[in-house]
């Protein structure tokens, strides 16, 4: 992978928790979605996370995969140049991601550009492309291509709207409903915290002997 050391101790071990998300099934759906949606013109790469990290990471083929999926002259990514300059690739990756969220793809499913660069973190890079694929497919505009079982469609939100006339009804029915509880009196009741008073009557007791004038 590409600038990267080995990794030691505790920084191992969460690389390798990490790496056993990474999903090879799930790689093999994302490259032939990518080959389609992208009219077939890229090379197919060879399978493995590091091939496909390789593949993707200079940015070219993630702008063409957001811009493919709007009308010719709407895409998001008006220039995509071919670089070898690190910074320039990593700057695409940034644009590709911007445009994802921008189209749908929600931030907690937005990977970090080192996540694909420095291959950190490669399962991230699978979630952001297949929640792009699910958005794609839910929109049901004519641009998504491929098979409609390579992703899960999105549920739609169920936004009601109501009328001022209902709105204004459903704050005159909690205004009665408050007011019928200001009839109640709280006369006779303690407050919280406040000892009772035990009232005591004098009366002669049952049986008790009268007392001498």
């Amino acid at each position: 992978m590409a600038n990267r050391g080995p990794s030691y101790g505790l920084s191992r071990e969460v690389q390798e928790k990490i790496d056993q998300k990474y999903d090879a099934d799930l790689e093999a759906r994302l490259v032939e979605w990518i080959l389609v949606q992208c009219d077939g013109e890229l090379e197919r790469p060879e399978p493995g996370k590091q091939n496909f990290q390789k593949w993707l990471m200079d940015g070219t083929i993630l702008c063409r995969l957001i811009n493919s999926l709007y009308p010719r002259g709407m895409e998001p990514i008006k220039k995509i140049p071919d670089t070898k300059m690190a910074f320039k690739q990593m700057e695409k990756i940034s644009q590709f991601l911007q445009a994802a969220e921008a189209y749908g793809v929600t931030r907690t499913d937005i990977f970090q550009t080192v996540d694909l660069w420095e291959g950190k973190d490669m399962s991230a890079v699978q979630r952001t492309l297949a929640a792009l694929g699910s958005v794609a497919l839910t929109k049901d505009d004519g641009y998504y291509r491929g098979n409609s079982d390579w992703f899960h469609k999105k549920a739609r939100e169920n936004r009601r709207e109501f009328s001022e006339e209902q709105l204004r009804q459903g704050r005159s029915l909690i205004g009665l409903q408050m007011g019928s509880n200001r009839g109640a009196s709280q006369s006779g009741m303690a407050g919280y915290g406040t000892p009772r008073q035990i009232m005591r009557h004098d009366s002669p007791r049952p049986n008790a002997a009268p007392t001498s004038p």
